[in-house]
């Protein structure tokens, strides 16, 4: 029988488990393990039929100590108030892992964003902001897209903010389309920042990216623009799994000879579902959606949702899987940690190898309060640069005191926030 895993649960564990190694006094861990600041509410909508639809939300601060809370909004039929606790604490460490002034936030919205009509969409997030504006803004609490939703919702929210404040703020969100306030490089920043990582541990291991193979979960923008990074440094993808957004199911759509990237993208449609009956007429294999867990391949990268990778799984991930590079958030359970370190497979944690979104997202704010724009080379290179950086000081951390990689990224990110918090005065 599987097990049911709570997203919430397992972001305290980890906590807890490196709480101990920092000896932290319990207070500063008992401040730590939960949000400092919960919002639930509902958004009632005019649907397009004349009916009103009442739809649940939320938006979690969990620490503010290093700077204002960062976070996207995800908008998912199976969104819970857990898993956006975990991902706004999950935040907190991403932020600090990559040394930006940040905290770490989260809000969600229980929809299915595909749906939904274009009009009730932008109904649903101007009222979210309704709901919220007094707590957000470039000094206190700033949103970004996440799961379902995308660069358009967010100017939605940032054109209700401005509305309801009677002032121009383009900080008050990132993620927004170019031109209107968004950075370019922001589309492809976690997927890049994903193989940034990736490409500096291959460094240090001398393996050539052009020597590897890998099977990828997801393709949205993470796995999409980690998946061309990777195949444009020579990797050669097998395997994709994603949900088939027309018949509810996931499918792996392998080709041994190496996926064709540019060709994927052609088919899949804004949700990241790629058209099934086009990827078989093209010649790809299509596998169960657990498919690409089994694929014999140097690197796993689970770029879709959390709580994937388990003890139930673990025994189909081919024994010549030697890198885990996590894009989503949370897609390893605490218990399979354990299995992945007996077999020696080196983890890239998710605070570390997906930070290349807020690292881009806090750059976007930056420009925003500044009003002025970087060219996109210079947005990459500094990506690269703070991606590059953070993951060096917790490969050798981890070197150092013989851990493992998400016990090194925790040791870090949970001193610096805890130096912040005591420096307050807080605890």
């Amino acid at each position: 029988m599987s097990t049911t895993y709570n997203p919430y649960h397992n972001a305290q564990t980890q906590f807890d488990g490196v709480a101990k190694l920092l000896n932290l006094d319990s207070g500063m861990s008992e401040f730590l393990r939960q949000p400092m600041k919960e919002l639930h509410f509902t958004i009632p909508v005019k649907m397009d039929d004349g009916s009103t639809k009442t739809f649940n939300a939320f938006r979690m601060k969990h620490n503010t100590a290093r700077g204002p809370a960062k976070g996207g909004i995800r908008f998912h039929p199976h969104e819970n108030a857990d898993t956006v606790r975990a991902l706004a604490m999950w935040m907190t460490w991403k932020c600090a892992t990559v040394d930006i002034p940040l905290g770490g936030g989260k809000g969600g919205i229980i929809c299915d964003p595909p749906s939904l009509s274009k009009t009730e969409l932008e109904k649903l997030c101007r009222g979210y902001i309704r709901q919220i504006w007094n707590q957000i803004g470039h000094e206190m609490d700033i949103p970004a897209p996440d799961v379902g939703s995308n660069p358009q919702c967010m100017l939605w929210m940032m054109d209700e903010y401005e509305t309801i404040t009677g002032a121009h703020y383009p900080g008050v969100i990132t993620g927004k389309p170019v031109g209107m306030g968004g950075s370019l490089g922001r589309t492809e920043a976690t997927g890049y920042g994903c193989i940034y990582v990736l490409k500096d541990l291959l460094r240090i291991l001398e393996t050539p990216a052009a020597s590897t193979t890998a099977s990828l979960q997801g393709f949205g923008n993470v796995a999409e623009y980690a998946a061309r990074m990777y195949t444009e440094l020579g990797g050669k993808v097998i395997a994709v799994s994603c949900w088939n957004q027309a018949d509810k199911t996931a499918y792996t759509f392998k080709k041994s000879d190496g996926c064709d990237i540019p060709q994927l993208v052609s088919i899949k449609d804004q949700y990241g579902s790629i058209d099934k009956d086009k990827a078989f007429a093209l010649g790809y294999e299509v596998l169960p959606g657990d498919a690409w867990l089994s694929q014999d391949v140097d690197i796993l990268m689970p770029c879709a949702l959390e709580n994937q990778i388990t003890p139930d799984v673990f025994p189909n991930i081919s024994s010549k899987v030697k890198i885990i590079v996590e894009g989503a958030n949370g897609p390893t359970t605490p218990d399979c940690d354990v299995l992945i370190k007996e077999r020696g497979i080196i983890m890239l944690p998710d605070f570390l190898a997906n930070a290349g979104g807020v690292t881009c997202s806090y750059f976007e704010q930056v420009q925003n309060n500044m009003n002025y724009y970087w060219g996109k080379e210079e947005v990459l290179e500094k990506l690269e640069y703070a991606m590059t950086k953070a993951f060096r000081g917790v490969y050798e951390l981890a070197q150092e005191r013989n851990v493992y990689m998400r016990d090194a990224a925790y040791i870090i990110a949970i001193n610096r926030v805890a130096d912040a918090v005591k420096l307050r005065g807080w605890a």
